[in-house]
Parts: C-alpha cells; sequence; structure tokens
C-alpha cells in the first residue's frame, strides 16, 4: 500500500520518458537550421562567382579557377562536401528566334577543374534572357548536403540514416551580364 502511493519517483521517471524525445527535438532543429544556412551559402557562391567573373573584361583559366576556389571557400566552415561550380558564356545569336551557344565553360567538380560544355553547342536559358545578339554568364553550384547525423568516424552507415539522408542536394542558378564589356573572352578555357 505504501509503494502505490509513494510519489518521490515520479518526476525521475517523467524526466527519463521526456528527456529522449527533446533532445530528438533538438537535434533535428539544429540540423534544419543548418541545412537552411548551408543552402543559402549555396545560393551565395553562385551569385558571388557570377558577379566576380562579369566585373572582369577578359578571364583566363587561372582567374576562373581562383574565383571558383573563393566561391568554394564561402561555405566554410561546412566543409562535409565540396561544391560543384559550373560557369559558362553564353552567347545569344541575332538569328530569328535566336539561340543560344556556348562560348566557353569551365568547372570545378570534387576539386579538379576542367573544361564542361563544348563551345558553339546549343545550350538552355530562361526565355526572358534570350535576348538577340546579347552575352551572358551563367554560374551552375551544386552540393550533396550530407546531415552531421549521417557521420561516423569510420564512415561506416549508422542506424539507416546514410541511406535516409545521402540524396539531399542543394543547388543554384545564376545569371548576369558582363559589366565592363560586351563579352568576356577566356583563354584557355
Amino acid at each position: 500500500m505504501r509503494f502505490c502511493s509513494d510519489r518521490r519517483g515520479v518526476a525521475a521517471v517523467e524526466f527519463a520518458l521526456i528527456v529522449p524525445l527533446l533532445l530528438v527535438m533538438y537535434f533535428i532543429t539544429m540540423e534544419a537550421s543548418q541545412a537552411i544556412e548551408t543552402s543559402k551559402k549555396v545560393g551565395r557562391v553562385a551569385s558571388m562567382v557570377a558577379d566576380l567573373v562579369t566585373q572582369q573584361p577578359m578571364v583566363v583559366r587561372a582567374d576562373l579557377e581562383d574565383i571558383m576556389r573563393i566561391g568554394s571557400s564561402t561555405l566554410r566552415p561546412y566543409n562535409r562536401s565540396a561544391p560543384d561550380i559550373i560557369v559558362t558564356a553564353i552567347q545569344v545569336t541575332k538569328d530569328t528566334p535566336p539561340k543560344a551557344l556556348v562560348a566557353w565553360s569551365w568547372k570545378m567538380v570534387n576539386g579538379a577543374y576542367s573544361a564542361d560544355a563544348v563551345k558553339d553547342s546549343i545550350t538552355t536559358v530562361p526565355a526572358t534572357l534570350k535576348v538577340a545578339d546579347t552575352f551572358l554568364i551563367r554560374v551552375e553550384t551544386n552540393l550533396k548536403y550530407r546531415p552531421i547525423i549521417t557521420w561516423s568516424a569510420d564512415g561506416a552507415n549508422r542506424l539507416g540514416l546514410t541511406t535516409a539522408f545521402n540524396n539531399i542536394t542543394m543547388d543554384e542558378t545564376y545569371y548576369l551580364r558582363p559589366r565592363r564589356s560586351l563579352t568576356i573572352p577566356c583563354t584557355g578555357c
């Protein structure tokens, strides 16, 4: 009878039942805010790289690689995966209807640099930007986001979380026109 009426341990039992739920909610909230901030940074990378390229009257491959490194460093301290950055110069022809042709293209994928789209190949641009006899710079950024809950010291799959969260992709595409010249030629691209 005394055992049923004893209430001294009720708070400890309630605490033990509620704490796991509160911790899960805390970590989900923390991870969601980190993902939102990283997504914003991916957009900033595209914007900043496009802005830096369009300020140049001409570029060389080394300039593009330096600009891409600067863009990639914007994601610090998030460094679980590296962004892919593709810079494409697009010449819109005088034809009716105008065609969007690749003038040059350079990319950074997994920290390695190489050419991307073939010169004079047809590419797509939004209809509002397809103005005859104009030049555009398109920057595409892509990041395979890895939430912190999927990490393990040895890289092994834990609790199935890696499988559940390994397809989160954040990307952004940004278009700008040259600022100091009509076109931006690239040497070595």
